[in-house]
């Protein structure tokens, strides 16, 4: 028998969220930047407490989500998943570090980041490159990323992060 499916989109400053859910766990956010409204409202309890939480984070009330995601595939990815969602609110830490701090490899680190189906909730965001141009998978790529450490950080967009 197959858990039944569910989605609910959200407006955000970076453009729509598009939420997915099956059964009693959350699959997926996805950013679709430049998306215009309106909202699809969630049709299930899981859907309406994700969405409420999401709008509580961009509304600057909300910092760690507590949402049931689907479990990675493997064990070493739930691992590197937790070493991702570990990075605090409003901070930031390089690729390196945190594979050092999780026994991993910076390129590790990396996939995990660019494979997150749980981009703001699983803040890959916040981890970034000590040199060069930055990737992010969510959104619209380099600039989402910017806004995203930018809002956390309480910054204006004319005081940016080095991201851009």
């Amino acid at each position: 028998m197959t858990a039944q499916s569910a989605t609910a989109t959200l407006v955000s400053p970076i453009g729509l969220i598009l939420l997915g859910a099956e059964g009693d766990q959350l699959v997926s956010a996805q950013i679709i930047p430049d998306a215009r409204g309106p909202e699809q409202e969630p049709t299930t309890a899981l859907l309406v407490e994700a969405a409420r939480q999401m709008k509580a984070y961009f509304a600057g009330d909300q910092q760690v989500f507590d949402l049931p995601l689907r479990p990675h595939a493997s064990a070493r990815g739930e691992e590197l998943r937790s070493g991702i969602a570990s990075v605090p609110y409003g901070e930031t830490v390089t690729y390196g570090a945190l594979a050092a701090h999780l026994g991993s490899a910076p390129r590790a680190v990396g996939q995990a980041c660019k494979r997150n189906p749980f981009p703001i909730l699983i803040p890959c965001h916040r981890v970034t490159s000590t040199s060069g141009p930055e990737y992010y998978s969510g959104g619209a790529g380099a600039s989402t990323k910017a806004w995203l450490i930018d809002f956390e950080k309480g910054l204006t967009p004319w005081t940016r992060t080095r991201l851009l």
